[in-house]
């Protein structure tokens, strides 16, 4: 059977080829209406398939936007890949993911990856944007968006939560608890200075200190985002002589470790340690005992990236202050800071 082509649906509907291409890719020309109905019910009559591989030589553009996070085992980042999977599903593009493992060389693997595979445009969920990797982004000249974090390596637009405004609300709400101070679960000894969450949670944290009048030497704890290396350093400090009363920990993941090392030490929460997160995972709902925690719009952040990348005009003008588009935060009140609710 041969194969039916472009002509073919062209000849049917009793148009041109360039039409039929419009309506197939949407544009860039309007048609009319009864003419895209014309044009639609020949493809299906024809059972007719657009050859995407053709279409990405000749435009020199695929219908793909790559996605590049460091660990999709970690729920915020499964979480957050999934909406972007949506937000592009929306714009009739899908994606390709990623995962670093927070290895800067499988950064720039990935940037070269999809860069060479001519995606859309890229998203990209950079733990510590080296200069190779920006290197590789300004030789392609490509359409990038910053999500969730904003390396100082690149001045690419970035679409971001009110990481410090947030880590300030939850602190603040544990000292109203009356707890002589919060400790704070930051993140590893690598965690870049600026442009990091976790960076910003633990600032936003020492400013909720200091508003309270209260010193945060010896309250810094360090360990990875994840649930499982937070246990263990939960472990320790939670069964130390100075463990502290209540604790608000830089991700929901490392929050959930340090629930689960307060169960095993038989510690009431929140009676005698009161835990509080950030980043407002499914999971935190569903902690034992439900987590509070700071939450933003994920689904509104990954549309805006997705808006944002596959936007013409995106390389404009301004000072990295306009190329920043923050969302806020919330505070969710659950029952692990002592709350009933």
């Amino acid at each position: 059977m041969a194969k039916v082509t472009r002509d073919d649906v062209a000849r049917l509907a009793g148009t041109s080829t360039a039409v039929v291409s419009y309506v197939i890719n949407n544009g860039p020309r309007p048609v009319a209406p009864a003419t895209r109905e014309r044009v639609l019910a020949a493809i299906k009559e024809l059972g007719y398939r657009p050859d995407r591989v053709a279409q990405a030589m000749a435009s020199r553009r695929t219908d793909l936007i790559g996605l590049i996070i460091p660990d999709a085992r970690q729920p915020f980042f499964g979480e957050m890949a999934h909406a972007v999977e949506q937000a592009a599903s929306e714009r009739g593009k899908m994606v390709l993911v990623g995962n670093t493992d927070y290895i800067a060389e499988r950064e720039v693997h990935y940037l070269r990856a999809f860069l060479g595979m001519r995606v859309s445009g890229l998203i990209l969920v950079s733990h510590a944007l080296n200069d190779q990797a920006a290197a590789e982004i300004d030789a392609w000249d490509a359409r990038v968006v910053l999500l969730h974090e904003r390396p100082e390596a690149i001045d690419d637009v970035a679409v971001v939560t009110d990481d410090l405004g947030g880590a300030q609300l939850a602190v603040r709400h544990l000292l109203e608890h009356g707890h002589p101070y919060v400790a704070c679960m930051g993140g590893t000894a690598d965690t870049p200075a600026i442009g990091d969450p976790v960076s910003d949670h633990v600032e936003g944290w020492k400013r909720a200190m200091a508003e309270a009048g209260l010193s945060t030497e010896g309250r810094l704890f360090e360990a990875p985002y994840n649930r499982y290396d937070a246990y263990r350093a939960a472990l320790e400090i939670l069964s130390g002589p100075r463990r502290p009363p209540a604790m608000f920990c830089s991700t929901d993941d490392q929050a959930i470790g340090v629930l689960r090392a307060a169960r095993e030490l038989r510690l009431d929460v929140p009676g005698e340690l009161a835990v509080a997160g950030f980043d407002d995972i499914k999971e935190a709902a569903f902690a034992d005992p439900p987590l509070t925690t700071v939450a933003s719009d994920r689904s509104a952040m990954a549309r805006a990236a997705v808006d944002l990348v596959l936007d013409d005009g995106l390389r404009v003008a301004g000072s990295r202050r306009e190329r920043l588009k923050t969302f806020p935060s919330r505070l969710v009140v659950r029952p692990s800071c002592g709350c009933e609710h």
